[in-house]
């Protein structure tokens, strides 16, 4: 047996494997024995049949896993005695491998290439300067997220007729079929569509091209409460009938909204729901600097780092590694993104290691509860009560995908407050409509 190192660049090391006979036949034979034990083959008893027939019909399978024994044994050798960090698993080198011939040959080669991981400094020091970006919690951005409350807590109720963003409610008929109560929104219609609908009213009666004004084929389906499969066979000229016009009309400070807000009677004055009010502004300001935060320091020190990578070796490797789920233009695309998050990821595992910041269930748990915060504040819960929330967290961390997840946000969370500890920041202060504008 030989092994050579054809190449190193530092990146990767190509290593080529040379077999004869001698360097397989022995564990050939036990593969053989093993397969002859187990062997149930009419007219023999079980782990009798002669050698020469177990021989003639397994001895190229005895062969190759042999051989990918071999193989594995002494990458993982080779591995170990030169203390190699590696990226991903070796692989192959495929135009290598197709000149052996299985069949009759008693040499073999193969080539195999070692990504290695990536080394790199990521010393930091208060030298080293990153952007924090707040928002004040002056007057106009109160009046302005009291405005998004009374927004997001608007209730659809009947008007006269259709302005623009208004919602209907009509009949569709055409000949003996009649789809009833089908909601229409004009604020999915194109400029020409809308003209149709603007100023009618409730009992207002009139044919429409269907296919001309509702360009989404899903959205045409769903409104006459049939398949896209249908929509082909049936006729676009319907007959209209208006039912009733309807808007949203935004929710006015009161008893009704502080309950569906904070619970019943947890807020009860106006002064009481300003301060309320003020006080998710000021979370909410945060948690979108935060995230910009978390944006640009990535950036910082992705720069900062410079992590050199085997760029054609990770392609082949995430193609191997999802076996086909992904083709390589696939891979192609989106492998940019890809880059980023193992260079950032990378660069966090160093700082967590050499810092020797913990990363414990605690943390992990109380990532989940933020997460279910987040959740029950989408169906309007926003003061769910703590067991709740951590019962709700539990649930979500015995889900592996997402327990992985919260891990990985974790350690990032780590890894973003040891920076704050550390490096210089540049308080600027900008509006938010400046900063989800830059988040976005």
């Amino acid at each position: 047996m030989e092994i050579k190192e054809l190449n190193n660049d530092g990146l990767t090391i190509r290593l080529a494997f040379h077999f004869v006979a001698e360097d397989y036949a022995e564990g050939r034979k036990k593969i053989l024995n093993r397969i002859r034990r187990n062997a149930d083959i009419k007219g023999f008893r079980k782990g009798m049949a002669p050698a020469s027939l177990i021989e003639k019909a397994h001895g190229g399978e005895a062969l190759v896993e042999s051989i990918n024994t071999l193989i594995s044994e002494n990458l993982n050798k080779y591995i170990e005695e030169n203390k190699l960090t590696i990226i991903g698993e070796p692989l192959p080198v495929e135009d290598d491998e197709k000149k052996n011939t299985f069949a009759n040959g008693e040499e073999f080669d193969f080539t195999f290439d070692i990504a290695l991981a990536p080394k790199f400094d990521v010393s930091l020091s208060a030298e080293d300067k990153i952007a924090y970006y707040t928002v004040p919690a002056n007057e106009t951005e109160k009046e302005a997220y009291k405005k998004n409350i009374y927004k997001q807590f608007s209730k659809l109720e009947t008007c006269d007729a259709v302005k623009d963003g208004d919602f209907l409610i009509a009949d569709f008929i055409q000949g003996d079929r009649k789809v009833e109560n089908s909601y229409i929104s004009t604020t999915v219609l194109p400029e020409e569509g809308k003209a149709l609908f603007i100023g009618k009213k409730a009992g207002d009666e009139f044919d429409i091209d269907v296919v001309a004004v509702f360009n989404n084929e899903t959205d045409r389906a769903a409104m006459l409460k049939m398949k896209k499969e249908e929509l082909a066979e049936t006729a676009p000229v319907w007959h209209l009938v208006v039912k009733e016009v309807k808007n949203y009309v935004d929710a006015v400070p009161g008893q009704e909204l502080y309950d569906q807000m904070f619970g019943k009677d947890v807020v009860k004055t106006e002064e009481e729901f300003n301060a309320e009010i003020e006080k998710r502004l000021v979370e909410e300001l945060k948690q979108e600097s935060d995230y910009r935060f978390m944006l640009d320091a990535r950036k910082y020190l992705i720069d900062k780092a410079n992590i050199a990578l085997p760029e054609d070796f990770l392609k082949r490797w995430l193609f191997t590694a999802n076996e086909g789920k992904f083709t390589m233009e696939e891979i192609e695309k989106d492998f940019p993104l890809f880059l980023q998050d193992f260079r950032w990821q990378s660069i966090a595992n160093k700082i967590i290691t050499d810092n020797k910041l913990e990363i414990n269930r605690e943390s992990i748990k109380a990532e989940a509860i933020k997460l279910a915060q987040y959740q029950f504040a989408m169906y309007g819960i926003a003061n769910a009560p703590a067991d709740q929330l951590e019962n709700f967290a539990e649930m979500i961390l015995k889900d592996e995908k997402q327990s992985r997840r919260l891990f990985e946000k974790a350690e990032e969370t780590a890894v973003l407050a040891f920076l704050r500890g550390v490096v210089t920041l540049e308080n600027k202060e900008i509006s938010s409509e400046e900063l989800r504008k830059m988040n976005n």
